[in-house]
């Protein structure tokens, strides 16, 4: 399997140690961003874990029209600078339009490809074509399989830096489930794999114009994946997230990460 480096300290895959990629589910607030990417930094610092800050310009892809999408590819964009050139973290969020990666690749590291838009031939090309590494997260309707002509499309286009996150499958209604056999298959492709906890415990319209969740299960899940064997972990923190303006029920509290860094270093040591 190859690596992916996404900048000089942070490597994923290859046999490079487990990599953390957290943060809240969307920018609210510039301090925000910047408290919780700092905090986020500090604790994986001491786990001497690789770190890439997450948070959402635009959250595009709502049920709702009413829901908080972010702050825009503008404005996001600024504060994601702010928090990669104060905090020297690499950073990472979604794009959803082929229109936005020109501005989008100046400033984040990795483009992450929405696991609903995993499919879109032109996002997914433009993203490969940018020079950044790629995040594309397996669409929750995909089979494991289902992944490999995408790894493909975007190799084609001539991009080596591309890892898969899975986020769990659609099962029934309003409902997700783990098939940790994924993870090795969508490895046996070539490319590192990253496990997303958080989502893959969201009820999907499970609260009818929004999602559901069931956090109490990421930690669980979390250590299985690090035990079945995953290049990344996938964690989406906020520090209230009964508050979160987007996903705060599938989302865990920052006091909670380093009890479970503690736990999948400790497996992942023990591998």
């Amino acid at each position: 399997m190859r690596s992916v480096a996404v900048t000089d300290t942070v490597v994923m895959g290859g046999g490079s140690p487990l990599v953390l990629i957290a943060g809240p589910c969307v920018i609210e607030t510039q301090t925000q961003c910047l408290e919780t990417a700092l905090r986020l930094k500090d604790i994986a610092s001491e786990f001497n874990i690789p770190f890439i800050f997450k948070a959402s310009y635009d959250k595009a892809n709502r049920l709702s029209g009413a829901s908080y999408r972010g702050p825009g590819l503008k404005k996001g964009l600024k504060v994601l600078r702010k928090v990669k050139e104060q905090l020297k973290v690499p950073v990472l969020s979604d794009v959803h339009c082929v229109q936005d990666i020109p501005e989008a690749k100046e400033v984040l590291d990795v483009l992450q490809i929405p696991a609903l838009l995993c499919r879109q031939t032109d996002l997914v090309v433009a993203a490969a074509r940018s020079g950044k590494a790629v995040n594309i997260k397996k669409g929750q309707f995909l089979a494991p399989w289902d992944i490999l002509p995408i790894i493909k499309k975007a190799e084609l286009a001539g991009s080596k830096s591309i890892f898969i996150t899975e986020r769990g499958s659609s099962f029934g209604y309003n409902n997700l489930v783990s098939d940790f056999r994924s993870l090795a298959i969508i490895r046996e492709f070539g490319v590192p794999v990253v496990y997303d906890a958080t989502h893959s415990v969201q009820l999907p319209g499970g609260k009818g114009q929004c999602s559901g969740g069931q956090r109490e299960f990421v930690s669980a899940l979390s250590r299985a994946a690090v035990a079945f064997g995953c290049d990344g972990l996938f964690l989406e923190v906020h520090t209230c997230p009964d508050d979160a303006l987007c996903d705060g029920p599938n989302m865990i509290n920052l006091k909670e990460l380093r009890k479970l860094l503690a736990q999948v270093c400790a497996i992942e040591g023990a591998l």
